[in-house]
């Protein structure tokens, strides 16, 4: 538990310290002044500036600091991530070094930097980590790669099937069925598909445990054959050469960035429409747990997961939602289309509204994060006490 609290906390830093760093960067290209650029979240523990005179100066605790020429480089109590205080941002200043004056595209580059850099560290980690090997579907490997650990997993469990009556999962990998072992895919299905009626022992990991099964092959009325109802999928820890390897995560950065914001869309659509929503939605708890699960996996596996989660945020944060970069920039359209930009106080009005509705949304989600992982953080609070 407490390595999925620390590797938990190590990510989040990451990505958001990312995310900050972007607005950090932009902001100061443009000449407007970061009032402060801090690690971790305040109450401040100590911090770095340069005063008006020109030298260099510590800050201890939270004290204001009247004296600063540029940026106050803090470090903070809390370790999640980063924060950056951009002057005039919320439009209280009309100095020649505030956000608040500058150019329309000028504050959109600035605002939309965040989310641009969350998509550039997936970049990064899936190129670093198809270095060093990662996990991949073998479908889309290239023929120049290097795999290792080749294994087939579920990938898909159909409701009622025999699968889910036994208590097979997605993400299982299959050892052996009746002991026999298959790294084909289509010899595994034809295995199945030639024993329907008869009972199979498949022996499967899950995590970091090994679980017994036994499953009875039907007639699949959807595959026109027999089988137990899951999708599976040939996949192993691809490595490529460094060259191929930042092209690889490139483009799975890409395709993934594409398959999320469909996903985001596809599930917007269902709420609109009142249809049943297929996805599960994960808050702090149940990422925490995810992240948890992956570094008990191994560092390639919480690399990917950092990559998938860089990108959630970058899509998430650019919906045009109140309280997010892309309610902030749905402002700015709102500006140029009117030619004069909203009422100050009406605009942070909004903004604080819809903070309140996603800080809503986030206890909402994690209460039934806590019901799913009950268990874990049971026994975590008896660690503690």
């Amino acid at each position: 538990m407490f390595l999925t609290i620390i590797t938990f906390i190590l990510v989040l830093s990451v990505l958001v310290f990312a995310h900050e760093l972007g607005h950090f960067w932009t902001a100061k290209r443009f000449g407007v002044k970061a009032e402060e650029f801090g690690f971790g979240f305040p109450p401040r523990a100590f911090g770095v500036y340069k005063s008006n005179e020109g030298r260099w100066k510590f800050v201890w605790g939270a004290n204001d600091v009247d004296d600063a020429s540029d940026t106050v480089y803090s470090v903070n109590w809390l370790p999640l991530g980063g924060f950056v205080k951009i002057k005039g941002e919320n439009g209280e200043s009309e100095e020649m070094d505030s956000f608040a004056i500058k150019k329309i595209w000028q504050r959109f580059i600035i605002l939309s930097a965040g989310v641009f850099m969350n998509v550039v560290l997936a970049a990064f980690l899936f190129s670093f980590g198809f270095m060093i090997g990662m996990p991949q579907s073998l479908d889309g490997a290239s023929n120049k790669a290097i795999v290792r650990d080749q294994k087939i997993q579920i990938i898909q469990v159909m409701p009622n099937s025999p699968a889910s009556l036994a208590g097979i999962k997605i993400g299982d990998v299959i050892l052996e069925i009746n002991k026999n072992k298959f790294i084909n895919e289509k010899e595994l299905q034809d295995f199945v598909g030639s024993n329907i009626g008869k009972k199979l022992e498949y022996r499967l990991r899950r995590g970091d445990e090994e679980v017994v099964l036994m499953v009875t092959p039907a007639y699949i009325k959807e595959i026109d054959r027999g089988g137990i109802g899951v999708g599976i999928n040939e996949t192993g820890i691809v490595k490529y050469p460094w060259y191929l390897a930042i092209l690889e995560g490139i483009k799975s950065t890409i395709i993934l960035l594409w398959l999320i914001i469909v996903a985001f869309y596809e599930l917007l659509k269902n709420l609109i429409l009142g249809n049943e929503v297929g996805a599960d939605l994960a808050g702090p708890v149940g990422i925490a747990s995810l992240t948890g699960q992956a570094a008990r996996m191994g560092f390639a596996y919480v690399l990917q997961l950092a990559a998938m989660l860089s990108i959630n945020l970058a899509v998430i944060n650019f919906f045009p939602f109140p309280g997010l970069d892309g309610g902030r920039i749905l402002f700015l359209i709102i500006e140029k289309v009117k030619g004069a930009p909203v009422k100050r106080e009406v605009e942070a009005l909004v903004h604080n509204i819809g903070m309140m509705l996603l800080m809503l949304l986030v206890l909402i989600v994690t209460f039934s994060d806590i019901s799913k992982f009950s268990t874990g953080f049971k026994h975590l609070i008896e660690k503690i006490f």
